[in-house]
């Protein structure tokens, strides 16, 4: 067995003193790059926003808007007769819902910590991605 391994590195050592190493060609690096730099500028996105600033602005004077007329409309809803009939349906309806301490824990503490999330995952995404 070792005699076959030593012709097979006898016969590999002359292939090998036979043959010459091939160069690239004078341009290679530069055609190399060129095809690279290409790629690259294809697969760079301009940045665009999911809501438009004129949609956040319409947003925005929407809800001014609501909140102003809610502050000085001369309507008083606590008097009014629809609203007593709605609140004291409402008032039926939930009144024999009771949950725990943990599950309203839960429902406190867990929207909290979705919104911690996003904000560290937003940071974390910031920089790994940073242009």
């Amino acid at each position: 067995m070792k005699e076959n391994d030593k012709e097979i590195e006898n016969l590999i050592d002359k292939m090998m003193a036979e043959t010459t190493l091939e160069s690239p060609s004078i341009d290679f690096t530069s055609k190399i790059m060129s095809h690279v730099l290409a790629t690259e500028k294809s697969k760079i996105k301009a940045y665009k926003p999911l809501i438009s600033k004129t949609t956040w602005i319409f947003i925005g004077i929407s809800l001014i808007a609501l909140t102003c007329y809610s502050i000085f409309a001369n309507n008083d809803i606590s008097n009014s007769e629809t609203a007593l009939v709605y609140l004291d349906k409402a008032s039926t309806l939930f009144s024999g819902i009771h949950f725990s301490k943990n599950i309203l824990y839960a429902l406190l503490i867990v929207p909290f910590m979705i919104l911690v999330q996003i904000g560290i995952l937003k940071n974390y995404f910031d920089k790994k991605y940073e242009l």
